[in-house]
């Protein structure tokens, strides 16, 4: 259940009020430290990887469907309107899941919402391999939604609080990381599962099997976030500045902690008469475009139309003897490699150029696969232009906005406006999810990818005029750079 924008805002001041006492103390025993520590980038890189694991299910889920949709297609004679319907199921309970988690994790903390994220994708996955209708099996799709949408944008939350600003686009990407290689793993299941028995025990238990093992990786998380902290700027924020100066201690060190401790503090100062409806107001309300851009053209330039239907694709392609899987796998394992080519370039060549190159190279591939289908070209060629498609989608819009979008926002709003956000691209994944059927069977390969094209043009030219770089600046920088002068 989430509170109003008015009542967390309220609560946020009284914290402030009261934690004023608690806040000179910290400071105090933070000056009077006799011995220093030094930061532990183990430390933090196993904080990134428990959070990431939220990404791991979304990867898992968003690519398990489609190893399953040909069968259950076959099982229940599924129009193209209804097999959308049960691969953007899942989509539905995202936007209601991500709708919340800001304001719940602003409420009772990033490391919680994560984990009733995680309890509910767990149910989700039992539950879905027990359905014995295309209805129950929605129903079991959108209570996985539900848990990807809390656990999603405030896994890359608390990786944010949690990393130091020169490292922080590559930590924060671990979230995106884990994304991919969940569809990789997934993929590489999909093919077995397909080659473990004949096409009938596919069609009546094989499915089962792929939908179901997602409750494992949501175990993990569970689990991972049981034994993490909380994030350092929530605790400071809610008025326990000792603790999260320890946390701050362990990633930073002591002469690092007191300085984030500082920044931390005044940024909190700066916030105490904010309010949810600050986002709609001069300053933050570009930060929020930027960020609501981001959102939509993360989904919008059409990399899940391979994901969620790859093996559909492919097999109209000309793949065919389950072929059509390996063929997803390959398109898999190139995201994968270039998803570490854009965790190794985000804190270096920066973000706002990652975006511009990927959108440029997504519309020629889109283009290049169009014109496979337009002119019947071998299916190889589709395969080929796919994985360009894909691998420039992974070093770019794929980590690049999962980063940015936290960044944009200050302490005290970060989880509401990363949740709003988050429900755009939920929103627009669900778009896709649903149409993609639609638009296959209506325009054809070479309509359906041209469309993806413009979109992808549209986002090029979004990123050139719209969004700042971020690059290597700390939380409270970007928040001053939005801010409206005075």
């Amino acid at each position: 259940m989430s509170a109003s924008p008015n009542a967390v805002a309220g609560d946020g001041s009284n914290r402030q009020s009261q934690s004023s006492a608690s806040t000179q103390s910290a400071t105090t025993t933070q000056g009077s430290t006799q011995s220093t520590t030094q930061g532990s980038m183990k430390y933090v890189v196993i904080l990134a990887l428990s959070a990431g694991m939220a990404g791991l299910l979304y990867g898992y889920d968003a690519v398990s469907i489609s190893g399953a949709i040909g069968f259950l297609q076959e099982l229940y004679d599924l129009t193209p309107a209804h097999e959308g319907l049960i691969v953007s199921s899942i989509f539905i309970g995202g936007v209601v899941g991500v709708g919340v988690s800001g304001f719940l994790s602003d409420r009772i903390g990033r490391r919680k919402v994560m984990m009733f994220g995680a309890l509910f994708f767990f149910i989700a996955g039992l539950f879905a391999a027990f359905t014995q209708s295309p209805e129950q099996l929605i129903a079991a799709r959108i209570i996985g939604g539900l848990g990807i949408g809390l656990s999603s944008s405030i896994s890359i939350t608390y990786v944010t609080e949690c990393a130091p600003a020169k490292w922080r686009g590559t930590l924060s990407s671990m979230y995106q990381f884990l994304c991919i290689i969940g569809i990789f793993l997934t993929n590489i299941i999909n093919f077995c599962i397909a080659q473990s028995g004949s096409h009938a025990w596919g069609v009546s238990t094989g499915w089962r099997w792929v939908l179901g093992i997602g409750a494992a990786p949501a175990l993990v998380l569970f689990v991972f976030m049981l034994l993490a902290p909380e994030s350092p700027r929530f605790l400071m924020q809610s008025g326990k500045q000792e603790q999260g100066f320890k946390i701050l201690e362990r990633i930073n060190g002591t002469e690092g902690a007191r300085e984030e401790a500082k920044a931390i503090e005044a940024s909190i100062k700066l916030d105490q008469s904010g309010s949810f409806s600050e986002l709609f107001g001069p300053g933050l309300r570009k930060a929020l475009m930027v960020g609501i851009f981001l959102a939509v053209f993360n989904q919008a330039v059409g990399q899940n139309t391979i994901s969620f239907y790859g093996p559909t694709i492919f097999r109209n392609a000309g793949f065919g003897g389950n072929s059509e899987f390996l063929a997803s796998t390959m398109v898999g394992g190139v995201e994968l490699v270039f998803t570490v080519v854009g965790m190794v370039l985000i804190d270096r060549a920066g973000r706002k150029p990652l975006m511009l190159w990927g959108t440029a190279l997504m519309a020629a591939f889109a283009i290049a696969m169009a014109l496979t289908f337009m002119f019947n070209a071998p299916g190889v060629l589709v395969v080929v232009f796919a994985c360009g498609f894909i691998a420039a989608f992974a070093f770019s819009m794929g980590p690049v906005t999962w980063v940015m979008i936290p960044e944009l926002f200050p302490t005290h709003l970060r989880g509401r406006a990363s949740g709003l956000c988050g429900v755009f691209i939920w929103g627009t994944a669900w778009l896709v999810g649903q149409f993609t059927p639609m638009m296959f069977a209506g325009w054809g390969g070479q309509g359906m990818f041209l469309f993806f094209a413009a979109l992808d043009i549209i986002g090029f030219l979004g990123v050139r005029f719209l969004v700042p770089e971020t690059k290597g600046k700390r939380l409270e920088e970007i928040e001053e750079f939005f801010r409206p002068k005075k």
